[in-house]
């Protein structure tokens, strides 16, 4: 008997996890109520940093989330812009020296061999950037590839596998019976299953609300500004240090620090376009450009790469990253109900932790022990 299971978003994560599910040999349905990445996975940039991720359990799952991208293009048959360029974190003052020496400490003793390098040599690695540049950091097995091919990708591979796809479909609620979640209402229909995962990003808390379940995931907006084409420029992907510690920051403190929480990120498509992010900033689920945070990505970007003044952009864009508290992720079962499992709530690590996300979802929905202890990132974890 094959196993029935619904996923309920389209997104890199929803994708990822009807292509392993599928390869597992389970019947999957995936719904989502637009289009694939039609959401937070289609307001993104490009980056598997793994140097950017808190030592702990987060950092575990990217290590082998990164491990699986290296083999994803010839697994799915498709050209993702995969590409391992390095990675590094470049550094304007001596606070933000202080941090990123005690972050790299950490990366290091979890065995990722980051390392820092001074200003001259950032700037022979990365020509361009800025002759004010303190220090940066450097890895070289970052990389980094098109969230919008891999979505897409990974949801024609479930679909060859056997997975039936429907769009434009939203879920207007899930079905119970006798404290078990027994499958979805559509718009158009009534869709049963052995079991339920909820994928859906900042909107994962709206569907599993009406169970009385709370999901603490708020959406955290990020703006990306897209530049004219240009010739090659970016070597390597690049954050800012005052992106890392933005994201780190929490509450009053943030909110004193910059209200936008503005810092550097900044990547370049195949076809020449930069991606110039970004902002951090709790505004609901407004997914409105706004005219300063725009002025001051611009002027971070200027600061790191001068020649950028004379650069246009010709459009901006959000997007919504799912946020929680302790920055990780959402995964696994609902404690007290069955039937319903949960992957969401990975606010920027989207991307990088994508595939690994999609494999132990897999693997738990299955029966299966999963290949990692996943305690760390249960719905339980809020209540302790």
């Amino acid at each position: 008997m094959s196993y029935k299971v619904i996923v309920a978003g389209g997104g890199l994560i929803g994708t990822s996890i009807a292509y392993y599910l599928a390869k597992s040999g389970a019947e999957v349905t995936l719904i989502d109520s637009k289009d694939i990445a039609s959401g937070t996975s289609g307001s993104c940039d490009r980056a598997i940093m793994i140097q950017s991720k808190k030592p702990g359990p987060t950092l575990d799952l990217a290590i082998k989330s990164a491990a699986l991208y290296q083999d994803l293009e010839e697994e799915l048959e498709v050209d993702l812009e995969y590409r391992k360029s390095g990675g590094m974190i470049i550094i304007e003052t001596k606070e933000e020296l202080k941090v990123i020496k005690d972050m790299v400490a950490l990366q290091q003793k979890s065995g990722v061999d980051v390392r820092l390098i001074s200003g001259d040599e950032a700037r022979k690695r990365q020509p361009g950037l800025s002759e004010d540049l303190l220090a940066s950091t450097w890895w070289e097995h970052d990389a980094e590839v098109n969230p919008l091919k891999v979505s897409f990708a990974m949801a024609s591979a479930a679909r060859r596998l056997g997975a039936v796809i429907k769009l434009g479909s939203p879920v207007r609620n899930l079905m119970t019976e006798k404290n078990r979640v027994i499958g979805v209402e559509t718009s158009e229909e009534e869709l049963y299953a052995d079991a339920v995962v909820v994928a859906a990003g900042v909107w994962t808390p709206q569907l599993l609300k009406p169970l009385g379940v709370d999901v603490p995931i708020i959406p955290r907006q990020g703006q990306i500004l897209v530049s004219e084409r240009l010739p090659p420029l970016l070597r390597t992907g690049i954050l800012s240090a005052s992106y890392i510690t933005n994201k780190l920051r929490k509450g009053a403190s943030r909110e004193a620090a910059d209200p936008f929480g503005v810092g550097l990120a900044i990547g370049q498509t195949h076809s020449g376009s930069l991606l110039i992010g970004g902002s951090r900033q709790f505004v609901g689920y407004n997914t409105e450009t706004n005219p300063e945070v725009t002025q001051k990505i611009g002027e971070v970007a200027v600061r790191a790469f001068p020649q950028l003044a004379k650069v246009r952009i010709i459009r901006t864009f959000t997007g919504l990253r799912p946020y929680t508290a302790d920055a990780k992720p959402i995964l696994g079962a609902v404690q007290g109900m069955d039937g319903i499992y949960i992957a969401a709530g990975h606010e920027g690590d989207g991307v990088a932790l994508a595939p690994i996300t999609g494999k132990i979802m897999a693997q738990i929905v299955c029966g299966e022990e999963p290949e990692k202890d996943m305690r760390a990132f249960s719905l339980s974890r809020f209540k302790q």
